[in-house]
């Protein structure tokens, strides 16, 4: 799109305020849903998406069956992704994040899916809409969250930055390879020095020389960047500044990494330090449509939703193989499913597990429906990690000592959990977005 979307407003045809689909027929009734005064979903089965299905059709997990508002072709989409993450990813996962390292021969597989930039109405983006993209995405999390995590930094993050903020010519250039995963994206915002408060913290600099910009200075936390093709770095303008978006090609000279090792949490993801040096880039890789961290902020409040998306999924995960194991686990000589504490723990979790998935559905209808603010994706974060660490504690003390042992994966599930956690805003950064929301104040120092 030529400009970046505004905060609210009304969808005009085609494509959203926050730059998804509005084409297909499910996509469309949560749109119109949404934009009525009370939101109903209720009454006449062609505004649900139910007409004709059972609940038996939803996987246990999908208790209330939200993934039966969605279109049979793209219910066929989530199956397919649910099986090969069950067949491809869950078998493997372990050892791989055991090792911390990259599962780079699954890529091709995870291209076959067509999920890449599956919310964007850009060219080569599946364009299927928000509410599929952020089923897929708690899909992913499932069974693995750093699969779900490098999913959200490439389809998300970097193809967003290109897909929100980059010119028609430039959306040309770089979407449809990166959506069949032909080139992978990281993006690069966060600093050694500056997280919380990157808005006005920013440091890593951009100076306009001739026909190119040349960047300085210092990234950390950036998921796939080791490996990625392009790397959208976000830096301040020395003129006027202004944050503005690059795109800068793998390998260009003055840009190195430094793998972060050690750590506890999505040890799959390639996280890296990135050093610019006198990186020059050309004018025509700056993103166009970016301007101020304003047009970085749409990026955000998109992807933001994502993660809260992935909290779920993770959650969902751990309930899911909580659940199994308590029904396989027998102790003075029955299964301790059938242990009233047990139970108690177990529907917790699926109260949790629920109740997100709920309350993103709505989000996700909002930001079909053009209507999505930052307050929102903001409230479904916090809610999301909130209950999806409360989750994965539960799910480990359901399975006692055996919780700790990563052939069960509920321990993978506690320690990704932790990033997840943190991530694309604190718990404290949202709940002061959503206090000043609803207070008209703001408690920011």
């Amino acid at each position: 799109m030529s400009t970046p979307p505004p905060t609210s407003g009304t969808a005009t045809s085609g494509t959203t305020t926050s730059g998804t689909t509005t084409s297909g027929t499910a996509t469309e009734h949560a749109a119109e849903a949404a934009a009525r005064p009370d939101g109903d979903l209720s009454g006449d089965p062609s505004t649900t998406g139910l007409e004709g299905v059972e609940l038996t059709d939803s996987p246990f997990s999908d208790f209330l069956g939200f993934e039966l508002l969605l279109e049979d072709d793209d219910r066929e989409l989530l199956g397919r992704v649910r099986a090969f993450m069950n067949r491809e990813v869950e078998p493997v996962i372990n050892e791989h994040w055991t090792r911390g390292e990259f599962p780079h021969e699954l890529v091709r597989g995870i291209a076959d899916l067509g999920i890449a930039g599956l919310a964007y109405d850009a060219p080569g983006c599946p364009a299927r809409g928000a509410l599929v993209d952020g089923l897929v995405a708690m899909e992913l999390s499932r069974v693995d969250p750093s699969i779900g995590t490098f999913m959200g930094v490439h389809g998300g993050l970097a193809m967003g930055s290109i897909a929100l903020c980059g010119s028609p010519e430039q959306q040309q250039r770089w979407l449809p390879a990166m959506a069949r995963l032909e080139l992978i994206g990281a993006f690069g915002l966060t600093e050694p020095e500056t997280g919380s408060a990157i808005s006005q913290g920013l440091s890593t600099t951009a100076r306009r020389d001739g026909d190119a910009w040349v960047l300085n200075g210092e990234k950390k936390w950036i998921g796939n960047a080791s490996f990625a093709d392009l790397v959208v770095v976000w830096a301040r303008d020395e003129d006027d500044g202004q944050v503005k978006g690059f795109v800068v090609e793998k390998d260009t000279e003055g840009m190195t990494f430094d793998v972060q090792r050690d750590k506890i949490a999505l040890r799959v993801v390639q996280n890296a330090e990135i050093h610019l040096r006198d990186v020059r880039v050309p004018e025509e890789n700056r993103l166009q449509e970016a301007h101020s961290f304003h047009d970085t902020s749409q990026v955000l409040r998109v992807t933001r939703m994502g993660v809260a998306w992935q909290a779920a999924g993770c959650a969902r995960g751990a309930y899911e193989h909580a659940l199994r194991y308590t029904k396989a686990r027998e102790q003075f000589g029955r299964p301790i499913a059938s242990f009233q504490m047990v139970q108690d723990l177990l529907v917790k979790m699926l109260s949790n597990v629920t109740a997100s998935t709920a309350m993103n559905v709505r989000a996700s209808q909002l930001q079909v429906a053009g209507l999505l603010r930052d307050e929102h994706a903001s409230l479904c974060k916090v809610h999301s990690t909130v209950r999806m660490r409360e989750t994965v504690g539960w799910a480990r003390e359901v399975l006692g000592g055996n919780g700790i042992l990563l052939e069960h994966h509920v321990g993978r599930f506690v320690a990704d959990a932790e990033a997840i956690y943190s991530y694309e805003g604190t718990r404290e950064i949202n709940t002061l977005i959503v206090g000043r929301a609803i207070t008209g104040e703001s408690a920011f120092v």
